[in-house]
């Protein structure tokens, strides 16, 4: 049985989330995710959201100790790099309305 709506709280937004191979991969899912994720809409609840939806990428895309985004992983969404916002910094309403996708890009290293 659902939980009643609280209905002090705002409608959750509907986001889209684009992963990198190798995280789709890991969390054996599809590389495009819609979630529900509570307003404001920042990116520590979009990972909070993704990791409670797909518990096998907790850890891979933010330390679990810190909650810090991961040396070589980025976030883009609207031609912008979002990766050194604040975690809990607004993302875009592009964003949040579910409009434009949040993209996370394993970045390449190595010489």
């Amino acid at each position: 049985m659902d939980a009643p709506l609280d209905p002090r709280q705002p409608d959750p937004a509907t986001v889209r989330v684009v992963l990198p191979y190798h995280l789709y991969t890991l969390a054996q899912c599809a590389a495009e995710l819609v979630l529900a994720v509570p307003r404001p809409v920042t990116l520590t609840r979009v990972m909070d959201a993704l990791e409670a939806a797909h518990p096998r990428l907790a850890g891979a895309v933010r330390d679990r100790t810190t909650g810090r985004r991961r040396p070589l992983v980025r976030f883009y969404a609207c031609q912008d790099d979002l990766s050194n916002l604040p975690p809990d910094a607004p993302l875009p309403d592009a964003v949040a309305s579910g409009s434009e996708p949040l993209v996370v890009v394993g970045a390449i290293a190595g010489g």
